[in-house]
């Protein structure tokens, strides 16, 4: 195991890629759209899209609602007032107006209704692929391209796990030659969707890999379930 800040975030991380590449092993294109209720998100003809936010640069698209706090994110929100984070930063933060938080935080507002998505693993893999993509154009690159512009979705498992591991192999790359002044550097992170400009970059890569991981089970738990669909117990 490594030793030091950048050593043990780089032996996480590494862990998780290898655990999850293992995981994925045989991932067929329906399994990949498999839509574990009708309506999951998913990736999609551009034309076919049924998400008012849905996002690519090719023919297809990867699904995103419109902008809002689910209420499972409330406490995380309320967590976030307490220890200092201005209204303005959360919203900006969550893509909501001010009024809207403002209702979360003083219990006036209507509870998020029914809108965390189910989604497929074609879904989870694209959201993790932009973030990857885009974390390395706005923390190492020119800091220009829009990371929603960045992975052009595809229906074929295989092609898209290529692309995928490509662009997390060239993130790993760069974050390892990543020096102790940079770690403790507010902004070198510079990408546009969340916090990262505000935070130092240590911080950045724990969120990283916290993301890499939880996204990773939930696409184990959908392999699961693929496995276990239209069985029933006796």
């Amino acid at each position: 195991m490594g030793t030091g800040r950048l050593g043990l975030l780089l032996d996480q991380f590494d862990i998780t890629r290898e655990r999850a590449q293992v995981r994925l092993t045989g991932l067929g294109d329906e399994e990949y759209l498999w839509e574990p209720v009708p309506g999951s998100w998913s990736i999609r003809r551009r034309a076919e899209a049924t998400t008012p936010r849905a996002y690519g640069p090719g023919d297809w698209v990867l699904d995103l609602g419109a902008p809002d706090i689910p209420a499972g994110e409330y406490a995380e929100v309320a967590r976030q007032a307490a220890a200092g984070m201005t209204v303005a930063k959360i919203a900006d933060d969550w893509s909501v107006s001010v009024e809207r938080v403002e209702q979360i935080l003083d219990h006036t507002g209507p509870p998020e209704p029914d809108r965390t998505a189910v989604t497929t693993i074609a879904w989870r893999l694209g959201h993790l692929h932009s973030g990857f993509a885009g974390g390395r154009e706005w923390t190492f690159g020119a800091r220009r391209r829009d990371p929603r512009q960045m992975v052009d979705f595809t229906p074929s498992a295989a092609l898209a796990l290529d692309r995928f591991w490509a662009d997390v192999d060239r993130w790993r790359d760069s974050v390892a030659e990543v020096t102790d002044e940079q770690l403790d550097t507010v902004g070198f992170s510079q990408y546009p969707y969340g916090s990262d400009p505000d935070d130092p970059f240590v911080d950045v890569l724990w969120g990283t890999n916290l993301e890499f991981i939880h996204h990773m089970a939930e696409i184990a738990l959908l392999r699961d379930l693929w496995q276990a669909r239209g069985s029933s117990r006796a």
